[in-house]
């Protein structure tokens, strides 16, 4: 496996950590979209898993895109206008698509700054467990640059646009406080509790029937374009499938017994 991600399986749950602690986790290199691609791809292939969590090596989540790269316009910064672009589709932005796409629930444990880029990835994470460091920003503007990654559409869905627009238009940086204050995360805990409060959640998704488990994740990712009715027939046809599996039996008899229930994912 690659060097940026490192993947570590705790039963049901896996922890991804971006590993490059010694520049505050830049993302943006050549092949960081062939990374991430691989490792979603990897982990959504194992039936077993049902919850993952992504986080920061070190000190931080991830402080966004590579500065010195830009500077010297190279790597994914480098060429012309349109090799550029191709830098984003290319690479940039299969970070983010794949995390979008990926079928397992996503917890972003950000142990610290999570700027630009970074502030991106821990948004296409279904839920946020922050720590007391932990700070977040879209701060593309304070370099010329716009929010290319995702944030532009998806921010103003998690903190309301008014705030979204703050954020972009005045590149602050904003605390754990905020953080929750504005509905950008649902926990706050210390540096030290971050990830065992973190594996505290995803152990709690861990224990739902896996089958559904991807099936509401997925419905919830549609419904962010989709209109209502649209979602009713999906939500409908899903539902019936729900319904003739052995853990929808499993499920039903569990509460009747008033026991825990074994989902098996059949």
């Amino acid at each position: 496996m690659q060097d940026l991600l490192t993947v570590e399986k705790r039963g049901k749950i896996a922890i991804i950590t971006i590993n490059r602690p010694d520049q505050l986790n830049p993302l943006g290199k050549a092949g960081d979209g062939d990374a991430f691609v691989e490792v979603t791809k990897e982990l959504a292939a194992d039936k077993e898993l049902r919850c993952c969590i992504l986080t920061g090596a070190g000190r931080a989540f991830s402080a966004g895109g590579d500065l010195k790269a830009m500077k010297e316009r190279t790597g994914a910064f480098g060429g012309t206008p349109a090799e550029v672009k191709e830098g984003y589709t290319g690479n940039i932005h299969k970070i983010v698509n794949s995390l979008w796409n990926f079928e397992l629930p996503l917890i972003a444990a950000v142990n610290g700054p999570a700027v630009g880029l970074g502030c991106d990835v821990a948004c296409m994470a279904d839920m946020r467990i922050i720590a007391d460091s932990a700070r977040f920003g879209m701060s593309f503007l304070r370099i010329n640059l716009i929010p290319g990654d995702g944030g532009s559409w998806l921010m103003p869905r998690i903190v309301g646009l008014s705030r979204a627009s703050e954020m972009i238009f005045t590149g602050t940086m904003y605390d754990a406080d905020t953080a929750i204050e504005w509905g950008w995360a649902s926990q706050k805990v210390s540096n030290e509790a971050l990830m065992d409060a973190a594996m505290a959640l995803a152990e709690k998704v861990a224990a739902q029937p896996p089958m559904a488990l991807r099936a509401a994740k997925m419905l919830l990712r549609k419904a962010q374009n989709a209109d209502y009715t649209t979602i009713m027939e999906m939500s409908a046809a899903q539902q019936a499938l729900q319904h003739h599996t052995d853990d929808h039996i499993e499920g039903v008899t569990a509460l009747l017994e008033k026991r825990a229930p074994n989902f098996t994912g059949n």
